[in-house]
């Protein structure tokens, strides 16, 4: 486990607009524990955004995904994104920037998983990504932060319609009502042909976010051509996480084999000079 600030201390851009907040940062959990530098690397890693309705982060949505998704033999990071009062703006900055910073430790494959609001954010950096590198002369913001692969956990995937109204409050705030923010925040409305695949779980019952969000994710999806895969359970209230002891605990073992057919489980080898020597031998 390893700590990792977003950008280099004191650096991170509105750190005066986000009073009280700890500077965004992500925690890597490698897949073999920690690793030297000549070590077999995962070529694919797992960004998790803890839902919180933009409010906190759950940690029963961070850490225990992040050692489920090791489990299939695969890194993964939870990611510390900053929250309201923040500027709308920065919870998507931060997991752009995380994306980027984890393209630039040499991993090839990076999906985003997120939770609830956490979902929001995971399926807006599907949609909404390389606008340009905030800091244009930093190496790592010059990086695509355009993420391989979604993975939508009973996401608030949209802040325009079947919305978590909490969510909605806390992201935009005093621009709640602006249509154009709403859209924006909203990825069913966002979704190109270059969208990345998804995996799309939801329980037909969620009081809190209805199903339909995820519903409408997928018919996006699908008039796009971006190939899916999508799991409705018909029980289990909202905020699940690993769903021990329930039915939709299936979630767990059908999205780390649809990683494994994404082919984020391959090892990397590279040497001590850091050069990449190919897939490691079996």
């Amino acid at each position: 486990m390893e700590n990792i600030l977003l950008w280099p201390a004191g650096e991170a851009p509105y750190m005066d607009e986000c009073p009280g907040q700890a500077e965004p940062s992500l925690t890597l959990y490698r897949a073999g524990g920690t690793q030297a530098p000549d070590a077999a690397q995962s070529c694919g890693v797992v960004l998790v955004c803890p839902g919180g309705g933009y409010h906190y982060k759950a940690p029963h949505e961070g850490e225990p995904v992040a050692r489920m998704i090791n489990e299939a033999g695969i890194d993964a990071a939870v990611l510390d994104y900053r929250v309201a009062p923040c500027p709308h703006s920065v919870p998507l900055l931060d997991c752009q920037r995380a994306i980027r910073l984890l393209r630039s430790m040499r991993y090839t494959r990076v999906a985003v998983l997120g939770f609830s609001a956490g979902g929001n954010l995971a399926c807006n950096a599907a949609v909404h990504y390389d606008d340009g590198a905030y800091f244009e002369d930093d190496f790592t913001d010059c990086m695509s932060c355009r993420p391989n692969a979604l993975i939508s956990c009973y996401s608030v995937v949209s802040m325009a319609q079947h919305t978590h109204v909490g969510s909605l409050m806390n992201l935009l705030g005093e621009q709640h009502s602006n249509t154009a923010l709403q859209r924006y925040y909203s990825a069913e409305l966002n979704v190109t042909r270059d969208t990345p695949p998804a995996f799309i779980w939801h329980t037909a019952e969620d009081a809190s976010v209805p199903v339909e969000n995820s519903l409408n994710l997928a018919a996006a999806l699908s008039r796009c051509g971006v190939p899916y895969e999508m799991h409705i359970f018909p029980e289990g209230r909202h905020g699940l996480g690993l769903a021990q002891e329930h039915p939709a605990k299936a979630w767990t073992s059908l999205c780390k084999d649809w990683l494994i057919r994404q082919n984020f489980d391959e090892k990397l080898v590279f040497t001590d000079t850091n050069e990449y020597t190919g897939k490691e031998d079996e």
